[in-house]
Parts: structure tokens; C-alpha cells; sequence
């Protein structure tokens, strides 16, 4: 509050100086000036109004869900003054210089739209001066204090009382009392804690939960499942992972594989890749392959897209699935990071998930679902038993657009293309 007063009061006398020559003269005082009136003075001073930022195409407001800083603060350039949450990803929108912050128009839960003010900056106020706490003297800690009163000295016990004759024991003892066995209690039934509470959805929760429910709502969806063997990937991994780390600067994983074989799998069944304009009853056919790669992030699930996957070898794909899951992790994720997608590839492997139904993210056609990788008992080509590392495959799609054949078509050339890698450098 000291730091907060200096600053205040330095820059009361700063504009009164700057206002003096003005009010000589008789002019007008500046325009671009905020007045706080408070029933003991009215102070004047130069301010920067925030407005809300552009947060995507499709977003027009967003909700307050933190304010790092309160009126009165000093903030540096590029402080995080508010934080707004959109339908699908928070925006922390900083201060564009410093100076103090005069008010913030809105409370925690208000909604703000796009272009209306957010906050007032006053940018000539000065950064307070850091104080640096008195040393504490040992001397005043350790040493006693001379007028100490010296404790008094223990004062001597009194002498104990002389035992009870046996004449005074039978003159006081009282008859014996008859015994009563006391009532036993019931048992009560052991009872654990039993409390619950509340918290408010936040937008991204909101929207996943209406976007999914209106793609149940909307899309007649079919699952259809196929296995693939993971060995000869995995030994093709296994052997040149040194060499592609020294290269390429990153490791090679699962997610570039199956990227590769599902842009392949697209460019083969196209229709997977198509899409229902219901406005207009056409089906639309993209040239271009989009490809959505499921994130968890610390605030629910995110879809950023890989863009124009047909052009991308294994190292853009790892290159850009890293750099989004750290953008995620960090909550540093775009709305333009994550609109659009032709295709949707979700692993629930990484947390151990056997087999499950992935749903459609509209308006795509199709989902892929990539499961966790299991030793399994096969019988090969010899006929004989053998365990292979396998894992189950799962594609939902749009039955109003894409027929079983495509659909069971398009998942067996990805399972085809991961359990015999050579077919996707020889495009087969």
C-alpha cells in the first residue's frame, strides 16, 4: 500500500505541473483524460483503454476467469492483466506497456464481447520503488533484558496429613451400594464421509459437451474395428531411431506413422475425406488433407490440425504434433491452431485404453481411434501361434455419407500400411 501511494501521489504532482500552464491560459484541460472523483479529491490523469482482443472468426465474446492484478497495481509491459476464456481455448490478454491500472470494467464470471473495453492503463504513472525490509539485529533477538526480575524462589511444600485411625475409616465409610448392570448401547452402523461439492463448467467444457451431444444428435454413426500388428513398425523404429534423431532433431513415434497411413488411406477413399454441407444437401470434396490430432491439455481435450498432411514427411509431422503439445501444455493454443480438419486421429493408447468408440468432431465425416499396444496369441502365415504386439483399430463414421464398404476399406488399408511399412514408401 506504500509502494501503491508513492507512485499515486508522484503522479498528482507530475499533471498538476503539466495542468498548471493550461489553467493559466484558460484552456481546456486534455481530452483523453480519466476523472476519479472520491469524496475528497478529484484527480486527473493521461489513461490507455484495452479493449477486448479478436479471439478467432466464430468467437464473439468470452468469460473473465482471473484477474492476476487489481486496480491500483503496477504492471510491467506484457503483465497478464485479465484472463478470458472462449468456447475453446483461454486468451490471457496483457498489458501493451506499463503503468498503472486505473480499472478493470467487468468481475470474475462477467461475459465481454469482442471490441468492448476491458480495462483502463495509466501509463505515466511511475513504477514503484522497491523497499528493502529492515535487517533484523541479532543482539535484540538474543540478549536479555537487563531489568529481567530474577525468578522467585520455590516455596516449601506442606507437610502431609496424618494417616486415618481405623475408628475415623468405620465412621465415614458409607454401606456398600447394590449393583446395577448399565444399559448397552447400540452399535451404530460405521458411516464414511459423505461430501460432495460444486464447480461451474467452465466455456471449453460447455462447448465439448454440446458439440458432442449435437454430433450423436446429427450423425447416424457406425464403429467398425480391425487389428494391425505393430512388430514390423516397431522394429523399423527400434532400428533407425538414432539415425532420424540426429538428422531431424527429434524422436519418431506412432503418431507420424499413422498420420502417413491415414493421409494415404484418404487420398485412396476420398469420400472419407468429404463432408455433408446440410444447408445446401451437397457433399463436399476436399483436395487437401487436414488432419486433427487430440490433445490433452490442462484444461480439457483439444484438437489442434495438422495442415496439408499429403505434403508432410515423418519429421514435419513430429516436428508439429511437439510443438502443439507444448503449446498445449503451456495453454498457449490458438483458435487458428485448431479450426478446420478434414480427419480426426485420436489415441487413447497413451492411457491405456484397450478398445472404445471415438466420436465424429462435425463437421468431419470420420474419427480414427488408436488403442494401447498388447502382446496377443496370432496364428501367422505358417499356421502356427505365435504373440505379437497388436493393436485394435477403431473408425467411426458418418453412415448418411460413407457407406460399410468405404468404411471398412479405408480402416483395413491403415492397418495394412502400419503392419507392412514399406507399403507406404512404395504408395501401395
Amino acid at each position: 500500500m506504500i509502494a501503491r501511494g508513492r507512485f499515486v501521489l508522484k503522479s498528482v504532482a507530475r499533471l498538476s505541473a503539466r495542468q498548471e500552464p493550461l489553467l493559466s491560459h484558460g484552456s481546456p484541460l486534455i481530452s483523453q483524460a480519466r476523472s476519479i472523483a472520491t469524496p475528497s479529491f478529484q484527480l486527473c490523469m493521461p489513461i490507455t483503454t484495452i479493449d477486448v482482443p479478436t479471439m478467432g472468426d466464430s468467437i464473439t465474446e468470452g468469460t473473465i476467469v482471473d484477474m492476476p492484478v487489481a486496480p491500483g497495481d503496477y504492471v510491467q509491459p506484457d503483465d497478464v492483466v485479465v484472463v478470458l476464456e472462449t468456447d475453446k481455448v483461454s486468451v490471457d490478454v496483457r498489458a501493451p506497456e506499463g503503468g498503472a491500472l486505473v480499472e478493470i470494467f467487468g468481475e470474475i464470471d462477467d461475459v465481454v464481447e469482442v471490441g468492448s473495453n476491458l480495462f483502463r492503463l495509466d501509463t505515466d504513472a511511475d513504477a514503484p520503488e522497491l523497499e528493502e525490509p529492515a535487517p533484523i539485529k541479532e543482539e535484540d533477538t538474543l540478549t536479555p533484558m537487563s531489568g529481567a526480575e530474577t525468578p522467585a524462589a520455590p516455596t516449601p511444600a506442606p507437610a502431609a496429613p496424618s494417616p486415618p485411625t481405623a475408628a475415623d475409616a468405620a465412621a465415614t465409610t458409607p454401606p456398600p451400594a447394590p449393583k446395577v448392570a448399565p444399559p448397552q448401547p447400540e452399535s451404530p452402523a460405521f458411516m464414511g464421509q459423505r461430501t460432495e461439492r460444486r464447480t461451474k463448467m467452465s466455456r471449453m467444457r460447455q462447448r465439448i459437451a454440446t458439440r458432442l451431444k449435437d454430433a450423436q444428435n446429427t450423425a447416424a454413426m457406425l464403429t467398425t474395428f480391425q487389428e494391425c500388428d505393430m512388430g514390423a513398425l516397431m522394429e523399423m523404429r527400434k532400428k533407425h531411431q538414432d539415425a532420424f534423431t540426429a538428422k531431424h532433431g527429434i524422436k519418431i513415434g506412432f503418431m507420424s506413422a499413422f498420420v502417413q497411413a491415414a493421409t494415404a488411406a484418404l487420398q485412396e477413399v476420398p469420400v472419407v475425406n468429404a463432408y455433408i454441407d446440410d444447408e445446401t444437401q451437397e457433399v463436399v470434396y476436399r483436395e487437401f488433407v487436414d488432419i486433427s490430432v487430440a490433445v490433452a491439455s490442462p484444461n480439457g481435450l483439444v484438437v489442434p490440425v495438422l495442415r496439408n498432411t499429403e505434403n508432410m514427411s515423418f519429421a514435419d509431422v513430429e516436428h508439429n504434433i511437439a510443438m502443439y503439445a507444448q503449446k498445449a501444455k503451456e495453454g498457449t493454443l490458438g483458435l487458428d491452431d485448431m479450426a478446420g480438419g478434414t480427419f480426426t486421429i485420436s489415441n487413447g493408447g497413451v492411457f491405456g485404453s484397450l478398445m472404445g468408440t471415438p466420436i465424429i468432431n462435425p463437421p468431419q465425416s470420420a474419427v480414427l481411434g488408436m488403442h494401447a499396444t498388447k502382446m496377443r496369441a496370432t496364428v501367422d502365415e505358417r499356421g502356427e501361434v505365435v504373440a505379437r504386439p497388436m493393436m485394435y483399430l477403431a473408425l467411426t463414421y458418418d453412415h448418411r455419407l460413407i457407406d460399410g464398404r468405404e468404411g471398412v476399406t479405408f480402416l483395413r488399408s491403415i492397418a495394412e500400411k502400419i503392419s507392412d511399412p514399406t507399403k507406404m514408401l512404395l504408395e501401395v
